[in-house]
């Protein structure tokens, strides 16, 4: 009998968050609703196995990721994709995909939902 392998070599979780509108950049934020909390979608702990890094698969699973969260705004409401990076290298990953530094917390991050929708139509997805 064949065994598979199990191993977990990547993962993400997406799940409901909300941001305060005075955190975000202000040609943002001007386009928003006046509401102290806005609805947007937290992208948890994005990782890849140290055996695996360097072979693109964070690029792969971020793209994945957003996409996930796209398709979930036709249903639940989400103005942006939120990340909050575990160090300065991590931080640098999403800021190459567009994210934004938050005004108070420069290692938590966000990207526009209309920028997610251009990132998933460049990728042809």
């Amino acid at each position: 009998m064949e065994s598979s392998n199990t191993d977990v070599i990547a993962y993400y979780t997406l799940s409901a968050y909300t941001i305060e509108l005075a955190d975000l950049n202000e040609s943002f934020a001007k386009k928003l609703p006046r509401y102290p909390l806005l609805p947007a979608t937290l992208l948890g702990r994005l990782a890849v196995d140290r055996t695996y890094q360097g072979q693109h698969l964070g690029e792969l699973i971020l793209i994945d990721a957003l996409t996930k969260a796209l398709l979930a705004t036709a249903q639940v409401a989400s103005l942006a994709v939120i990340a909050e990076a575990l160090d300065e290298p991590a931080a640098k990953f999403y800021q190459k995909y567009g994210f934004q530094k938050f005004k108070q917390n420069p290692m938590k991050l966000y990207l526009p939902m209309k920028s997610v929708e251009e990132l998933c139509q460049n990728s042809n997805i």
